[in-house]
């Protein structure tokens, strides 16, 4: 792409308390992604923003047990030409409740709240950015389509052929998720690739007995998952790593468990160690007798590595982020999105968009409150130019 001048979206008026104003209603909308209920609450309130904005709304009948998706379509004079994807998710991976240990609040220059961060933060800034262009009669370089899923924390098992399907009529994708932080800058970088990722479900079944009586007579299929879950985080490399996230096992105290229930995740930056990471997983055998291990492939996300339209995508936000007086960085980041899909299909795409912050996926996930303005200013000038 060529230099870019300074951009009038530029210099449009995005007010932070305003901002975070819309964002609280989100951040307190839980949405679980294993609640579709909560979830498809949490779609109603961005449909319903969506359409006072002037989109084109519609809504995408649910699949495998999670929520449903929203796809927004905004008028332009472009028509039907390939456009801009904003491709988002609207589901966390806090439990409903987790507010009364993670409320919405405001402490020293930092917002708090479920899922703020990861990533209802950068997803309302994206709005707040195509509503602010509306408003001040700039116009996106492209038709724009929102897209918004309900499933990406567990690795976009219903929605990836959607999205796929999307992303294949569009020339761009631009996904909001959280920045990368760079230091005190209130700009920080963006994400220009992924990491691979693959999922397993494993199950270890034994021979039950009873725990008091007959103890010698049991094989504890809790006793072998734990062996295999030491074995697997032990295969750790800087190539590939290996982590267990989830284990059930058992049913009674005083019986031998039968069976016990685990997942684990694999993550590698080039497609290849992960393919030889899924082979190991997939060899693992039981380690003791009269047990038996069972692993199953689940969902993956391929290898996203940048190429030369995603490097011109980065070079144009660095631009942008120059004009407003801020360096911009770049990376290939692990933790997986959306993104791993579209860039992999080698549509031009740019990810971590989004607000700054830390502590996802935790009960101390934040935003900088700092960040608000620039990265919205950030997006504002992307849509208008890319």
């Amino acid at each position: 792409m060529d230099a870019l001048p300074a951009h009038p979206a530029l210099a449009l008026p995005f007010d932070a308390e305003a901002i975070l104003g819309r964002l609280r209603p989100w951040v307190e909308c839980e949405s679980p992604t294993f609640d579709a209920a909560a979830v498809n609450r949490m779609l109603d309130l961005a449909g319903r923003d969506l359409a006072m904005m002037g989109a084109r709304v519609e809504r995408i009948p649910r699949r495998m047990g999670f929520g449903d998706a929203v796809r927004a379509r905004f008028p332009h004079a472009a028509g039907d030409a390939p456009g801009i994807l904003v491709l988002a998710h609207l589901d966390t991976v806090h439990p409903v409740g987790t507010l009364s240990a993670l409320p919405f609040r405001r402490e020293g220059g930092r917002c708090y709240g479920p899922g703020i961060c990861d990533m209802k933060g950068g997803t309302l800034l994206a709005f707040e950015a195509l509503r602010e262009l509306a408003r001040a009669g700039i116009p996106t370089s492209r038709p724009v389509t929102v897209l918004l899923t309900p499933d990406e924390e567990v690795g976009t098992p219903s929605t990836r052929d959607l999205i796929e399907a999307e992303a294949a009529r569009h020339a761009v994708v631009l996904v909001p998720e959280p920045g990368r932080p760079e230091g005190d800058s209130p700009m920080g970088g963006v994400v220009t690739g992924r990491y691979a990722i693959a999922r397993f479900n494993l199950r270890t079944t034994g021979r039950p007995s009873h725990a008091g009586a007959k103890l010698s007579d049991g094989r504890s299929a809790i006793r072998e998952m734990c062996r295999q879950i030491l074995a697997i985080e032990a295969m750790t490399t800087d190539a590939a790593t290996y982590s267990v996230g989830v284990i059930h096992g058992g049913q009674w105290v005083n019986c031998v468990a039968t069976h016990c229930d685990a997942e684990a995740l694999t993550m590698a930056r080039r497609q290849s160690d992960l393919d030889e990471a899924v082979t190991r997983m997939l060899g693992l055998r039981a380690s003791a007798p009269d047990t038996v291990l069972e692993v199953r492939r689940g969902v993956t996300r391929p290898v996203w590595e940048p190429d030369a339209a995603v490097m011109d995508l980065y070079a144009r936000a660095r631009t942008l982020a120059a004009a407003l007086g801020h360096g911009m960085g770049h990376e290939s980041a692990g933790g997986g999105s959306d993104g791993n899909f579209t860039g992999a299909m080698g549509i031009p795409t740019l990810d971590g968009l989004g607000v700054l912050g830390a502590g996802y996926h935790t009960l101390g996930e934040y935003i900088r409150e700092d960040s608000i303005v620039p990265r919205a200013k950030l997006l504002a000038g992307l849509l208008a130019s890319v």
